[in-house]
């Protein structure tokens, strides 16, 4: 389910931001607007990034084999973090580079009315990609705030689009902000300015969206499922006490190892049987965890 809403995510995602490139490429080459020119590469850096996500979220769904036992569900991050590099070269250090060369050389902007219908079109289609990233996260998101799911969510995809939408809405408020105010003023160092700032708001976002799928990369816990097997585990009367929990993200799956204390009158059958039992009921209680091991220990 997780991966069919981040598929769904990432295609809304392709279709509005290769609309909007193809739209703002016009309207930069017609207005001469630095600020649209910025924006276009953004929508193009965008569709790039979501064809990579597409690439990542295919190869994910491989088989396991003998060399790779565990799956390769964990290759989703490394091309989630190739979108965040992207972000930050293509689109980000590049939008800063052309603002600063407008500035320093201005230059006139023409038919500036038709690029700020454009604007105005292209913040309808973001906001309704951003709403399908939305509906996508909805059913893991849950009660948390965007934030808190952003920060222990495991679906880097749904981290790398929701990122992306935020900051393109938030850069066409800018980029309407600097052409309306060039309009206005007659001053183009808006229009250069406003082309800066969004470079500097992508670097941002991908400064985030990075260290958090970096963080997945190199092995992650899932807290909130950890918790609760500790809790349950804890009630179990078999169990004398939980010496360590992992509960690592893999993916969509979670690979989860236990150390625990039984009691010492179990023989060696009844305590097998024990251990199968509770694995059992961590599987059906949470449906992402795809691996056990079970260690039984009297220390840590």
């Amino acid at each position: 389910m997780a991966n069919n809403n981040s598929t769904k995510a990432v295609l809304y995602a392709f279709s509005a931001n290769l609309g909007i490139a193809i739209a703002k490429t016009g309207a930069a080459v017609w207005t001469g607007s630095g600020s649209m020119l910025a924006e276009a590469i953004h929508s193009y850096a965008d569709c790039g990034n979501q064809v990579l996500l597409l690439v990542g979220m295919k190869r994910s769904a491989k088989e396991a084999t003998q060399k790779h036992p565990m799956g390769y569900e964990r290759e989703s991050y490394i091309w989630s973090m190739m979108v965040a590099f992207i972000l930050f070269s293509v689109g980000g250090v590049f939008a800063v580079h052309e603002g600063w060369e407008r500035y320093i050389h201005p230059q006139s902007i023409e038919n500036a009315n038709t690029a700020l219908l454009i604007l105005l079109i292209a913040v309808g289609m973001e906001a309704f990609s951003l709403k399908g990233a939305l509906s996508a996260m909805a059913e893991e998101k849950g009660s948390q705030t965007l934030w808190q799911w952003f920060k222990s969510t495991h679906s880097s995809e749904l981290m790398v689009i929701t990122g992306e939408d935020i900051a393109a809405l938030l850069g066409l408020v800018i980029a309407l902000l600097g052409l309306g105010l060039t309009v206005l003023t007659g001053n183009t160092a808006f229009d250069a300015v406003g082309s800066m700032s969004i470079g500097v708001l992508l670097i941002i976002v991908a400064a985030v969206v990075g260290t958090e799928v970096h963080s997945l990369l190199i092995g992650e816990s899932a807290e909130a499922i950890r918790i609760n097997i500790q809790t349950y585990l804890e009630a179990q009367p078999c169990v004398l006490q939980v010496l360590n929990i992992w509960a690592i993200n893999h993916g969509n799956s979670v690979m989860v190892a236990i150390k625990a204390e039984l009691k010492p009158e179990l023989t060696v059958a009844t305590a097998v049987q024990e251990i199968n039992a509770m694995e059992r009921q961590i599987k059906l209680t949470h449906s992402r965890v795809k691996w056990i091991f079970f260690e039984i220990d009297n220390a840590d």
